[in-house]
């Protein structure tokens, strides 16, 4: 699929909404309801962001992930994070072929979508070694550096139930994820939904609607698009305003949060109210649009004290008190 001749970047936005709906109806097909979910990752994507996925096991996380990956019409790699996985079982490594030259063979992560399932599972060098991936868009073995292919995205689940035998993801990890999204259990007609569609044979199939240069387009589109100072001005001190030390902070911050989000989050921010305008048909974000997705923004890059903990003060009542 080429990308078409747009006039204006206004007639490409148009377009980009007109994709983006044909896309989620692409995923409805085989996910029911969690349209939330679907939404914010598809922003995070459109956006050039990573995404962690919290939820519970039985959610359909995986299926999610790999559906999203055959609409956009990219290639796609689910990888078991395990106690036991090393950093070579991702990146890949050297073997000694038949003419005695060592020859890089590629790991699982060379791929546009990656699914990292249970990353909280894996020690804290394999977790790295992922870091990189993430952060640089390339890996090093054996002192050659090599390019991921692109668009690449790393969306990781994580069990938030059973934490025995974990290595929690440290805060740099964290921080490089752009959503933290909660996946919830489904309604009770969305589950009903859900069984009779998976007990009976089903030969619903994806289509896809998008390809990598397509997509990359639309994720230069929404980085040229204009915003506003005051949006910004908005974003910025939101931010400013989760820091326990700021003179902005509020005293619900200054009681529950040991450590506020860092500039990646106004960052990030700024990037998912653009993509959000974007899909709404807007030329430009305003302060709805960040407040649009504020909670997955901030969900992960709050630090809640133990009086926080201790009085079940979650992140999200701490930032629903920051709006």
């Amino acid at each position: 699929m080429a990308v078409p001749n747009y006039k204006s970047d206004s007639e490409a936005i148009q377009d980009f909404v007109v994709r983006y709906n044909a896309l989620t109806k692409e995923i409805s097909k085989v996910i029911i309801g969690q349209d939330i979910v679907v939404k914010q990752v598809l922003i995070s994507i459109f956006s050039k962001g990573h995404c962690l996925l919290v939820g519970v096991p039985g959610l359909a996380k995986t299926l999610l992930v790999s559906s999203i990956a055959n609409s956009l019409g990219l290639s796609f790699n689910r990888i078991q994070f395990t106690p036991d996985l090393m950093p070579s079982d991702i990146i890949g490594s050297e073997i000694l072929d038949e003419s005695r030259h060592f020859k890089f063979i590629k790991g699982p992560v060379f791929a546009n979508v990656i699914l990292a399932d249970e990353i909280n599972r894996t020690p804290p060098k394999t977790q790295a070694a992922l870091l990189e991936a993430m952060q640089e868009k390339t890996v090093t073995a054996a002192g050659h550096t090599y390019t991921l292919d692109d668009p690449f995205f790393v969306l990781a689940t994580q069990n938030p139930i059973e934490q025995e035998g974990t290595y929690p993801l440290p805060e740099a990890q964290l921080d490089r994820f752009m959503f933290n999204i909660w996946v919830d259990y489904p309604s009770f007609d969305e589950e009903v939904q859900v069984v009779k569609s998976t007990t009976v044979e089903n030969t619903q199939k994806i289509q896809s609607t998008l390809d990598g240069d397509q997509i990359r387009y639309f994720q230069q589109l929404i980085r040229r698009m204009p915003v506003a100072d005051n949006v910004i001005n908005y974003a910025v001190e939101l931010v400013g305003k989760t820091r326990p030390e700021s003179d902005r902070a509020t005293s619900i911050i200054k009681d529950f949060v040991s450590w506020g989000a860092g500039p990646r989050a106004s960052q990030n921010l700024i990037l998912a109210a653009k993509t959000h305008a974007a899909i709404n048909g807007k030329f430009s974000p305003d302060i709805e649009d960040v407040k649009a997705v504020v909670h997955p923004v901030l969900r992960h890059r709050l630090i809640r004290n133990y009086k926080a903990e201790a009085e079940g003060f979650t992140s999200d009542k701490i930032i629903d008190s920051l709006l």
